[in-house]
């Protein structure tokens, strides 16, 4: 993955620098010793503070999806056959789990994993130490429950390249985890059909009642769009650029009508902000375990019933026309009425604001920086009703989505910075039951390259989500998830590894309240110095 012009002044130095491993539990407690004055060549083994997945204390069967060695861009194909002795198809629980090896030089890599050609996993990888490390990610992927129940063929790729200078080939297994339902855990509620959108139509089941899609939104693979959010708009003096800068959004059509609208999250991958020794410990929200963007089509299933092949295209609004460096594998995921063969309604409202994304550049002044402001606001109402056998279903779907940022920069890009906030706000109502959900990312940082070529990063980065579910208009489960990080590296850019004299402090801390904690709290944080785990508090 590529880094903007500061590192691409450093040429491979972000390759040689690091070790990151897992998104798992951590390796042992945190040592007594203090801290090292400054990074060595070991370090603990990374862990986010996000909760474990949750099992059920039932009957488990282990499936092995995929033992591979990833040296170039072939991916993995074998057979993946559903297990027999933890119940036919109807599960309470199934566990993805990956567990990687690595050593020597590599970049951080994307990868994914299908079944079917329905996308279940998306990950990116760790920068490896010259010893080699291990890491793991772990996702509960129950929904695909469908896609499960029968015999499909495995595609997983972690794309890669090995030579003379990197080394690092990325060694994997993946499986999955059955937990079977019994009368005290018995099996959720799960799609009835999962499809992948691999075509350019689909033809859906004509008995369709509930329709989601999820889009597993990247910027990757090398280019500008890795770090689409810095991008300014063409003329600006800067390594990156874009025609209406960094303003994008994740839009789905049906038919070419707009369906759905969605802020992209701003991933930070693992050598991202030109500084690996931010990540060594504890990486970024959600650099592991990729999530879709996730929206409610059931608005348009009454058009989709009609048994013809229909349109469904995902764009990435602001990507200059032609322009690569997004992926969107999309799955949709159906509901449908057993009663009925046909259910038919109407699409009954759509209302779509005028989309804004613009972006100002103030030109440096004699000692000043040079200065991109960007706005962009879009909102979407939709509605539809379905004649199902239990009687006419309304949906309602309102989102809107908001961009602010400020990034500013000096003349080479030796200080480079940006302030930015995302917002994505949705309220669904369906029947009796109204759920909405006020999203925010935020992302506040700064690099520089000063005297010395001591190169320093400060950054913060926020993930937050609060939910609340009402039914027959009185409030039935409120959840609340704030995932925050902080770090502070500096290391002297273009000597040899053991002159760097790399410090880093970081800290990650994950807090979720509701439904979907254990428990209905859940609170942990990380600190890190120097590679070493100064504190692993719980609280609740």
């Amino acid at each position: 993955m590529r880094r903007h012009r500061i590192t691409a002044l450093l040429g491979a130095l972000a390759l040689a620098a690091g070790t990151l491993a897992a998104a798992g539990p951590a390796h042992g407690l945190p040592r007594a010793d203090p801290p090292p004055a400054e990074f060595g060549t070991d370090w603990h083994d990374p862990l986010t503070a996000a909760p474990p997945v949750a099992r059920p204390a039932t009957r488990s069967c282990r499936v092995t999806l995929a033992e591979v060695q990833f040296r170039d861009f072939t991916p993995y194909r074998g057979t993946y056959t559903p297990p027999t002795a933890c119940g036919a198809a109807e599960w309470a629980a199934v566990v993805l789990r990956l567990e990687g090896r690595v050593k020597g030089r590599q970049y951080d890599r994307l990868g994914h994993l299908s079944l079917g050609g329905v996308e279940i996993l998306r990950t990116s990888t760790p920068q490896p130490s010259p010893d080699g490390i291990t890491w793991s990610v772990e996702k509960d992927v129950t929904r695909y429950r469908d896609t499960l129940s029968r015999p499909q063929p495995v595609e997983m790729l972690i794309g890669n390249v090995v030579d003379d200078t990197y080394t690092g080939v990325i060694d994997v297994a993946v499986t999955l985890t059955f937990y079977a339902a019994d009368p005290r855990t018995p099996a959720p509620d799960t799609p009835d059909r999962v499809l992948p959108l691999t075509a350019p139509t689909i033809t859906t089941p004509r008995n369709t009642e509930r329709l989601l899609a999820e889009v597993y939104a990247t910027g990757s693979g090398g280019g500008c769009e890795e770090y689409w959010y810095m991008t300014t708009p063409a003329g600006a003096p800067y390594s990156c650029t874009a025609d209406g800068g960094p303003h994008r959004e994740v839009r789905i059509s049906v038919d070419g009508r707009l369906a759905g609208i969605a802020a992209p999250f701003p991933t930070v991958w693992t050598g991202g902000w030109s500084n690996p020794f931010l990540w060594y410990v504890t990486p970024g929200p959600r650099a592991f375990d990729v999530q879709p963007v996730r929206y409610d089509l059931t608005p348009f299933a009454a058009l989709l019933n009609d048994g013809r092949p229909h349109r469904i295209e995902v764009t990435v609004a602001g990507l200059p026309p032609g322009q690569s460096g997004w992926s969107t594998p999309t799955n949709l995921l159906l509901w449908q009425d057993g009663t009925r063969q046909v259910v038919t309604g109407a699409l009954t409202r759509h209302e779509e604001s005028d989309p804004t994304g613009h972006s100002r550049w103030t030109p440096a002044g004699p000692g000043e920086q040079h200065r991109v402001d960007t706005e962009g606001d879009h909102r979407l109402t939709v509605a539809g009703y379905l004649d199902t056998s239990r009687g006419r279903v309304a949906t309602t779907v309102d989102r809107s989505v908001h961009l602010t940022s400020a990034h500013r920069w000096t003349e080479g890009e030796s200080r480079d910075a940006l302030t930015a906030t995302w917002t994505d706000r949705e309220s669904v109502t369906h029947g009796p039951t109204t759920t909405r959900t006020h999203r925010t990312y935020s992302m506040d940082g700064e690099t520089t390259l000063g005297t010395g070529d001591r190169l320093r990063t400060v950054l913060s980065l926020g993930d937050r989500a609060d939910t609340v579910t009402l039914r027959g208009g009185r409030t039935v489960d409120v959840s609340r998830l704030d995932d925050r990080y902080r770090g502070d590296a500096t290391y002297t850019a273009n000597v040899p590894r053991d002159q760097r004299h790399a410090v880093a402090t970081t800290s990650a801390r994950h807090r979720l309240y509701g439904s979907q904690a254990p428990g209905g709290c859940y609170d942990r944080t990380v600190d890190t110095v120097q590679g070493t785990v100064t504190v692993d508090r719980r609280r609740c």
